[in-house]
């Protein structure tokens, strides 16, 4: 597992061992998900959700990025992010939490322009997770959901909308966005 493109273009990452725990991104999946955010990266603020190894949110901070936060439950895999994150020589732009995400996502202050969801698939955690994912992205935001094939997200969750879906052999990619301002705002500074 490398690093694709960017500043440290190349890197090799760690990741845990067998796939009990973490199940990484495969390259074909994980260059069709930076495809899709290509320039909405540049000086963007992440949230690397089910994090693992790290992957995602390194490969976001690598093509520019501003900062990334990732969370994990998995105490090894948070010890694997922040050696991943120096060894790419991008720790000083990340923030590794240990916790569980919808804890994390309850009590999150703050905002996100892109939010990357790849949860362990077959226990229907993406379809649990994603309506509390709207409070901490940003208006304009994306968030990116990868899940096995033969589920079914909704066309909202939250304030969030079903832009697009990809198919990768037996993995999906899922984009939704949230618009700049809720509907029926724009009228408001129109009548004075």
């Amino acid at each position: 597992m490398r690093v694709i493109a960017g500043e440290a273009r190349g890197r090799s990452l760690e990741a845990l061992p067998g796939t009990d725990v973490t199940r990484p991104t495969l390259s074909q999946v994980k260059e069709a998900m930076f495809s899709i955010v290509q320039f909405d990266l540049p000086g963007a603020r992440v949230l690397d959700l089910y994090a693992g190894s790290g992957q995602l949110g390194i490969e976001a901070l690598s093509r520019g990025a501003a900062r990334c936060v990732f969370l994990d439950e998995n105490r090894e895999a948070v010890n694997i992010i922040m050696r991943n994150c120096k060894a790419c020589g991008v720790f000083d732009r990340s923030r590794v939490n240990i916790g569980e995400a919808a804890r994390y996502l309850s009590a999150c202050r703050e905002q996100f322009d892109i939010v990357l969801l790849d949860p362990p698939f077959r226990n229907g955690t993406l379809e649990k997770i994603l309506p509390a994912v709207d409070k901490c992205t940003a208006p304009g935001g994306i968030v990116l959901c990868e899940s096995e094939t033969g589920i079914v997200l909704p066309a909202e969750a939250g304030g969030l909308t079903l832009r697009k879906q990809y198919k990768y052999g037996r993995v999906l990619l899922w984009k939704y966005t949230k618009p700049m301002q809720p509907a029926g705002d724009e009228q408001k500074g129109e009548a004075l």
